[in-house]
């Protein structure tokens, strides 16, 4: 017997063939594999859903390469080296473990790494710290109207055109890239440059209020492909429904005067003669001890 007679009708099973579930299920959109099997597994499918219903089983073949241990040898099963999720599940938690899975590229091999896992965790340790400080500030009456504000919704609105356009692509990891670079910036610089301005009371502040929660509102459904969970719960602390459920962004039309970046740029000026006496200090101290 042909070991993949049974495999090659996966999308079949799947999608209830001879039911009315078929009929609105097939064919598939895609079909995840790894590349060593392209010859059996997936050209198998192909034939064998051909020769029953006469059309392919799926529209695209995602193809996806080896997970490396750290000596460059392949992960798995018959290799030795293969390693259970459920510890790493409870170490470093589901979002920084999918989070690192998401770094892998399409056709590539994937080095295991923990340190890539702990990155992801502090990832979704800021989504969760950023979106509690900005639904601390009341919400505001109008739209944003202060110069800063409508520049930094206007590279948000860049982010979520790039990181569309590369999730429809399949590159879900160069979206992920531009989608963590600018929420970074966003926490670093921009929260920084508003926070005194919003916990005031003059007009300014609801113009940064405003801003906030529109680019936390964004930044929540930009993330919730990578980092489900926390995601889904700091949306659940101001929005009905879930987050996988909501419509995906997009562009809102504001404009990107460049005035965030520039911002920024004097930020980084002035941090870097502060960090330099903060590291001068310590020598210091540590030789009076």
């Amino acid at each position: 017997m042909d070991t993949w007679a049974t495999s090659s009708l996966s999308p079949l099973l799947v999608c209830g063939y001879g039911t009315d579930l078929f009929e609105r299920a097939y064919p598939m959109d895609l079909r995840p594999q790894a590349h060593e099997i392209i010859r059996t597994w997936l050209f198998s499918t192909v034939l064998r859903a051909e020769l029953e219903t006469g059309a392919l089983p799926w529209r695209t073949a995602a193809i996806s390469g080896w997970v490396l241990d750290p000596e460059r040898q392949k992960m798995g099963k018959s290799s030795g080296n293969g390693l259970s999720p459920d510890e790493l599940l409870d170490r470093f938690g589901a979002d920084a473990v999918r989070y690192w899975a998401a770094c892998g590229r399409p056709g590539t091999d994937t080095a295991f790494d923990e340190g890539r896992m702990r990155v992801g965790r502090r990832l979704a340790t800021k989504l969760l710290n950023a979106s509690k400080f900005v639904l601390g500030f009341p919400a505001a009456d109008g739209p944003p109207t202060e110069a800063l504000d409508t520049a930094m919704l206007g590279a948000l609105d860049a982010v979520v055109a790039d990181a569309t356009e590369a999730l429809a692509d399949y590159r879900y990891t160069d979206a992920l890239e531009r989608v963590e670079r600018f929420f970074w910036t966003w926490c670093d610089d921009y929260l920084e440059l508003v926070k005194d301005r919003a916990y005031g009371d003059l007009p300014g502040a609801d113009s940064a209020r405003s801003a906030l929660r529109s680019a936390l509102s964004t930044l929540q459904r930009l993330f919730a492909p990578f980092l489900p969970f926390a995601a889904e719960e700091t949306w659940s602390w101001w929005q009905d429904g879930s987050v996988h459920a909501a419509a995906w962004p997009s562009p809102a039309g504001h404009v990107d005067t460049g005035a965030l970046a520039a911002a920024g740029s004097v930020l980084a000026e002035v941090r870097g003669p502060r960090r330099g006496r903060g590291r001068r200090c310590g020598r210091r101290w540590a030789r009076w001890r």
